[in-house]
């Protein structure tokens, strides 16, 4: 197991506060994806974004955490695909963690299924020991954490049917998770002409700094990669592209772009309608 990378940053507000945005993400290397995830530290608090995929990674975001000296006065549970909530249960479970209802629904009904499945794929050493369902229903609108706006969105259908976004209109940030991927391949859905929409949406926004689910933070010329990157994926689907000649494709035509375990997680889904968690 590699050591995960942090690059924490340091953002100054407009109106000369502070907080410091620290994203920790799991190794590129093996088959893993990246996974980013993120704090947003203030004067007193912190507020983190997703609990990694692994367990050993998990509890080293937490360690980091920790090391922070500062409590952790909530967790945002982005959405349900299991690299952002299987580190939750080893990692925060005595955190309040926050998420939509939607999001809550569909891990109550199905997270238990997940991690068993996932065992027999990674192991008993990196699948999470146990579930934990976010205890708190977030909704669109402002909170108001340590002095710090936060502003949460819930967006739709994109990479994933309900996704929660943070934004921080004070300091240029827009916590974006998965809607982004920054400078790996992307897991592609059903959803990919909205998702194109809702990425030109963030290039005319007021926002300097996006901080994706997979990969480093980003600036708007990323957001270009990724519709560029859609757009790519639906030609070549428009074209009759499927399973091994898609992935074979994308690879070719994105030789730069990193973690292309991805393809082998999602074109069952994509292409032969293998269950979704």
């Amino acid at each position: 197991m590699n050591i995960p990378i942090t690059t924490p940053i340091t953002i100054v507000s407009k109106n000369n506060g502070k907080i410091k945005v620290h994203t920790f993400i799991s190794s590129y290397e093996e088959n893993n994806i990246a996974n980013a995830t993120h704090i947003i530290e203030s004067e007193h608090t912190l507020v983190v974004i997703d609990g990694q995929f692994l367990r050993p990674y998990a509890k080293s975001f937490r360690a980091y955490a920790d090391s922070l000296g500062k409590p952790i006065e909530r967790v945002y549970l982005s959405h349900r695909h299991p690299d952002h909530w299987f580190g939750l249960g080893d990692a925060f479970d005595d955190v309040e963690i926050y998420a939509l209802p939607e999001t809550i629904d569909f891990l109550k009904e199905h997270a238990e299924a997940s991690r068993e499945d996932h065992i027999s794929k990674l192991g008993k050493e990196l699948a999470p020991t146990k579930v934990v369902i976010p205890q708190n229903v977030v909704y669109p609108g402002l909170q108001v954490i340590d002095g710090i706006e936060y502003i949460i969105d819930r967006v739709i259908d994109t990479e994933i049917d309900f996704a929660l976004t943070i934004k921080l209109p004070k300091h240029g940030v827009y916590i974006v998770q998965d809607l982004l991927y920054s400078g790996t391949h992307l897991y592609l859905t059903k959803y990919i002409d909205h998702w194109i929409d809702i990425l030109q949406s963030m290039l005319c926004s007021d926002y300097d700094i996006f901080l994706p689910g997979h990969g480093f933070p980003a600036d708007k010329k990323e957001v270009t990669e990724n519709i560029k990157y859609l757009i790519a994926a639906n030609n070549a689907i428009d074209n009759g592209l499927k399973d091994k000649e898609f992935k074979d494709f994308m690879l070719s035509r994105f030789s730069e772009r990193e973690c292309p375990a991805i393809f082998d997680i999602y074109i069952p889904r994509l292409f032969d309608g293998a269950r979704e968690y």
